[in-house]
C-alpha cells in the first residue's frame, strides 16, 4: 500500500477512532474531542474499519471542482492577456478583463495560471528594516510632491515628467505631465492644486535644487538674517507654506509608491488608450484616471477637519508663483531683464526711479510686470538693447617704431684720444713686446 496524505485534520481523526477502535475510548468521547457531532462520528468510524486509513480521506480530493472555470474561458483570458496584457499585473489585468473583455475572474486565479503558462514569477522583496511613519490626521496637513522621470508614452512621444502630489492623510493625488521637472512645472502643478483644493499647511519635498539653494547668503541676506531662497521657496516663503526636506526617497514613501504604481497602471491605460501627446495625457489624466485611481485608494482621514487654507485676499496667486528679480533703472529709464530690454514712460517720472531698484515679475503665462514699492510701473519693450551714447576722441598719430642707427654710422664710430708718445725703432718694439710676454701681459 503506497502513501496516503492527510490533513491535520485527518490525522487527529485516525489518532481517536483507532483509541476508539483499541477499547480506550467511546465514539461520544472521541465526538466532543474532534469537534463533530455523534452520528457524523458513527460515519467517518464505519468507514475506518472497512477501508482502514484510507477511509478517512475526504472523498472529493484529487476531484475538479464543481466552481471551477471552464477550460474554454481559461484559453479565452490567457490568449487576451498574451495579446493586451502581456506586461500587466495580475491584478491590473484583471480589472480590464472584467471593465473591456467581460471576464470576471479573481486576480490570484489569475496569478495562478499565469505561473502554470510560465507568465509570471514569485516575487519576494527582502528591504531594508524602516520605521513607518503614521499618517497625518488632518487633510491639508502635509502634501507630498515629487517629479518623476519615465518614459510615460512609449516613445509615442518626446520625453516627459510627471509632476505628482499626494495628500498625506488620505493618498488624494493630484497629478500632471510637462516637458521637464523645473521650477516652472512645479509651480503650474501647485498652482492647479491650490484652485482646487486650497493652500496646505507644509509642502515635503526632496533635495533638489528647485526647492533648496545651498549658495552662501549675500551681505544684504546676512544683515536681514534669512536664508537664500529659491524663486519656488521664495513663492512658498510669501504664501506661508513650509517647506519640509526629505533626506531620502523612502521618506516620501507615499508619492514614490505612487510613482511605481502610475509607472505601471498609467503607461498601459495610455497605451491602451492610443494617447500619444502631453496635452492629452493631461486630459486623461483629470477626466478618466485621477477620479477613478482617488476612488479606489484615498483613504478616510483620523479627524474630519480640513486644514487647508484659502488663499489670502491680499495675495494675487499669479503675482506669487512667479520669477522674481531686482533690477536697477539705468539713467535712460531702461531696464533689462533676460536679454529683454523695457522702456519705463514718463507717467513713472514722478518717482525719480533712476538708480532705484524696481521688482521684475516674470509670470507663468510670460507676461512682465515691473513694480516699484506696491505700484505696476508702466513700460514698453524695446525691440533690441539701446544704444549708448559714445564721444569721438581724435587719434594721435601712431608713434614710429625706434631707430636703430646702421653699423657704420659716425655715431657707432670709437673717438680715440690721442697722446704724444716716443717713437721707437724696431729693435726697441721686439724687446717691449718680449718683456710684456715675459710678465704674462
Amino acid at each position: 500500500m503506497g502513501d496516503i496524505k492527510m490533513s491535520a485534520t485527518e490525522r487527529k481523526r485516525l489518532e481517536m477512532l483507532s483509541r476508539v477502535k483499541d477499547g480506550l475510548i467511546t465514539q461520544v468521547k472521541a465526538s466532543e474531542f474532534l469537534g463533530i457531532s455523534y452520528r457524523h462520528t458513527k460515519r467517518i468510524y464505519k468507514r475506518y474499519r472497512e477501508q482502514g486509513d484510507k477511509g478517512l480521506i475526504h472523498k472529493n480530493r484529487g476531484r475538479p471542482s464543481n466552481r471551477r472555470i471552464e477550460e474554454k474561458t481559461r484559453k479565452e483570458v490567457l490568449t487576451l492577456y498574451r495579446q493586451k496584457y502581456w506586461d500587466f499585473g495580475p491584478t491590473l489585468a484583471c480589472e480590464h478583463l472584467a471593465f473591456s473583455d467581460r471576464h470576471v475572474l479573481d486576480h490570484e486565479t489569475l496569478r495562478l495560471w499565469l505561473i502554470k503558462d510560465g507568465r509570471w514569477q514569485k516575487k519576494r522583496r527582502r528591504k531594508k528594516h524602516r520605521a513607518w511613519r503614521e499618517r497625518k490626521e488632518h487633510v491639508g496637513e502635509l502634501v507630498q510632491m515629487d517629479g518623476s522621470d519615465h518614459d510615460w508614452f512609449e516613445g509615442r512621444s518626446g520625453k516627459a515628467v510627471l509632476m505628482v502630489m499626494v495628500e498625506d492623510a488620505t493618498s488624494r493625488t493630484f497629478a500632471r505631465f510637462f516637458e521637464g521637472e523645473t521650477t516652472r512645472a512645479s509651480m503650474e502643478t501647485f498652482q492647479t492644486y491650490v484652485e482646487c483644493y486650497g493652500l496646505p499647511q507644509a509642502l515635503y519635498v526632496d533635495r533638489d535644487s528647485i526647492y533648496r539653494c545651498d549658495r552662501q547668503p549675500t551681505v544684504d541676506e546676512q544683515l536681514k538674517q534669512t536664508n537664500p531662497l529659491t524663486q519656488f521657496g521664495r513663492a512658498m516663503n510669501t504664501l506661508g507654506v513650509r517647506i519640509v526636506p526629505a533626506y531620502s526617497p523612502q521618506a516620501k514613501g507615499r508619492v514614490e509608491r505612487t510613482n511605481g504604481t502610475f509607472q505601471d497602471r498609467l503607461v498601459k491605460e495610455m497605451r491602451l488608450e492610443g494617447i500619444k501627446t502631453i496635452e492629452e495625457g493631461n486630459q486623461f489624466l483629470e477626466e478618466v484616471f485621477l477620479p477613478k485611481h482617488n476612488e479606489k485608494f484615498n483613504v478616510m482621514p483620523k479627524k474630519e477637519e480640513d486644514l487647508h487654507r484659502p488663499i489670502p485676499e491680499n495675495i494675487i496667486l499669479e503675482e506669487v508663483l512667479c520669477f522674481e528679480e531686482s533690477r536697477q533703472v539705468q539713467n535712460d529709464w531702461t531696464v533689462s531683464w533676460g536679454n529683454r530690454f523695457f522702456q519705463l514712460t514718463k507717467r513713472n517720472e514722478a518717482l525719480g526711479l533712476v538708480k532705484q531698484k524696481i521688482t521684475v515679475r516674470e509670470k507663468l503665462e510670460g507676461t512682465i510686470q515691473l513694480v516699484y514699492k506696491g505700484h505696476n510701473l508702466a513700460y514698453t519693450e524695446l525691440p533690441e538693447h539701446p544704444e549708448k551714447m559714445t564721444v569721438k576722441v581724435k587719434q594721435l598719430a601712431k608713434s614710429r617704431k625706434p631707430w636703430k642707427p646702421a653699423p657704420d654710422h659716425p655715431w657707432r664710430r670709437h673717438i680715440r684720444r690721442s697722446y704724444p708718445q716716443p717713437l721707437l725703432d724696431s729693435d726697441e718694439l721686439v724687446g717691449a713686446h718680449s718683456r710684456r710676454v715675459a710678465a704674462g701681459v
